[in-house]
Formats: C-alpha cells, structure tokens, sequence
C-alpha cells in the first residue's frame, strides 16, 4: 500500500483511445481556448483602455474575464498536451496546483456574478444611490474581497484535500484534477470529507443563489413598473446577459456535482465536465458583447483599429 508521500504524479483520464480521436481532442480544446483567450482578451483591453466603459458594471465584468481566462488556463493547456502527445501524467505538485487554481477562479467567478447582481439592483431599484453605493472605492473593495475569498476557499480545500494518504492508485477519473476524485483515492474512508466539501459548496452556492434570486425577484418588479417600453427593453438588455451567465454557470455546476449515480457514466461524465470547466469561459464574452451596445462598439473600434495598424 503506497500513500500520498510517495505518489509522484497521478494518471488523468484519457480523452480517446485513438490516436485520431485524440488530434481531434487536441485541435477542439486548442480552438476553444483561442477563441476563449481572444474574445476575453478583447474585453479585457476594451474596458481597460475605453474610457467611456470606466463604469461598475465593467469594471466587474472586466474582473469576471480575468477568471474566465484563468479557467481556461488552468485546465485545458494540460488536457491538450497529454492529447498531443499520448500520455495521461500529472506531476503531484501539478495536480494540487491545478486543484487549487480552478477552484480559486471559479469561487472567484460566482462571487463576481453575485456582486454583478448587486450592481443591477442598484442600478434599476436604487438609481439614485447608484454613485454612493457604488463608487471607485466600493467597486474595488467589493472585488478585491472576491477575489481573497475564492483564494482562502482555495487554500482550505487544497490543503484539507492534500492532506488526506492517498493509497487507491493514482488514477483519477477526470481530465484534470478535481477534488472528489482525489478524494476517492484515499486510504480512510473520506465520506466525511465528501460531505464536508459538497455541504461548504452547497451552503456557499445556496447563499449567493438566494441573493440573485431574490435581487432579481426585485429588479423584475422595478422594470414592470417602467412606463416606457423603451426603459423596459433598456433595462431588460442589462440584466439578461447576466442572467444567462449565472445559469449557464449555475446549471453545468450542478448538473455535475448533483446527478444521479445512476445515470452516471465515463461518456457523460467527460462531456459534463467540458461543458461546466471548458464552455463558459468561452460564451460568457459572446454573452455579454451580443447584448450589450456600448461593449458590442467598443470591441468593433478595437479591432478595426488593429486591423488598419497592420
């Protein structure tokens, strides 16, 4: 029986057993991940360099590309080179960084979203207090305790995971590392742990669910008072973009976490977990720019400028 002093690294699991299906992996996640890296990238440049965009609402939505990218990053450049070049290895080291990093980026992202939300509260329920509630200062503290958070939630999770003997093999189920299948190589019995990680999750996802929810139940009801059609529809363009992004983010999540053992299987696992790990980082900036006018113009200039600089 071996335990986790001396597992040196762990074997993910393989996209494809051939070696075609494995290029064809290889060039899907490559095209994702450009696409992921070029659109964030673009909003991230837009609203850094766009003075008119210097708003709370892009200020947070600049913060939510940064963890966008960092998802990406933190997965798919592993999963691409074990398809590439046929292997299935991850450092140790490299597995608990992994771990680490996805969990600190998506904490991150659902604290985003949540305080996203606050920003459309405010700004539909509240509009006059919009500029006290939500100044430079309160924007950046806001973000910067997202940010802490999902880093603390991080360290916490990794240690408490790591911490574990680890003495049933080190094959994971996953294409990446993730913490309930690390937790199925343990040595003790890790229900305890299972329960703690899923109740700390669940407790944390719930708490900010009913924050949106019920911030929505209240922005719904300011909009319907809106005399013009033209306010509403104003007001509606705002809000759906990011209603679409907590529900893409909200529903792959749990669908992946919560489903049923019995209609789990490896096929669907993996499509699952590319579809809550892989996919919203790439939409979530097709999302935001096709409904939002101001961000839609200032990408346009962005790029056309570019265009003519070579």
């Amino acid at each position: 029986m071996s335990n986790s002093s001396s597992i040196s690294h762990f074997l993910l699991l393989a996209l494809a057993d051939t070696r075609q299906l494995q290029l064809l992996h290889f060039c899907l996640f490559l095209g994702i991940s450009l696409a992921a890296l070029l659109a964030n990238g673009l909003i991230i440049s837009a609203v850094a360099c766009g003075h008119h965009l210097h708003t709370p609402m892009f200020f947070f939505l600049l913060n939510l590309a940064l963890t966008d990218l960092g998802c990406i990053c933190t997965t798919v450049p592993k999963a691409m080179h074990n398809s590439l070049w046929d292997t299935r290895n991850i450092s140790y080291a490299g597995c608990a960084a992994q771990v680490f990093l996805l969990v600190f980026f998506t904490e991150t992202e659902y604290f985003l979203l949540t305080i996203m939300c606050y920003d459309r509260y405010v700004s539909i329920c509240k509009p006059l207090h919009y500029g006290t509630l939500l100044g430079s200062r309160a924007c950046a503290h806001m973000a910067a305790a997202a940010w802490a958070s999902g880093f603390f939630h991080a360290l916490m999770h990794t240690a408490n995971t790591f911490s574990l003997p680890l003495c049933q093999g080190n094959a994971l189920g996953q294409f990446f590392c993730e913490i309930p299948h690390i937790l199925k190589l343990s040595c003790s019995d890790s229900n305890l742990r299972k329960l703690g990680f899923l109740a700390v999750n669940v407790c944390l996802s719930f708490g900010c669910f009913v924050f949106i929810v019920f911030s929505y139940v209240q922005i719904f009801r300011a909009v319907l008072r809106i005399p013009s059609e033209q306010g509403r529809h104003k007001a509606f363009s705002t809000c759906l973009p990011h209603l679409a992004v907590v529900s893409l983010f909200l529903s792959t999540g749990s669908f992946a976490y919560l489903k049923p053992p019995s209609i789990s299987s490896p096929s669907l696992d993996l499509v699952v977990s590319v579809l809550y790990s892989v996919v919203p980082p790439a939409l979530n900036p097709l999302i935001y720019s096709l409904r939002n006018q101001e961000l839609k113009a200032a990408l346009w200039t962005k790029m056309t400028v570019r265009i003519k600089k070579h």
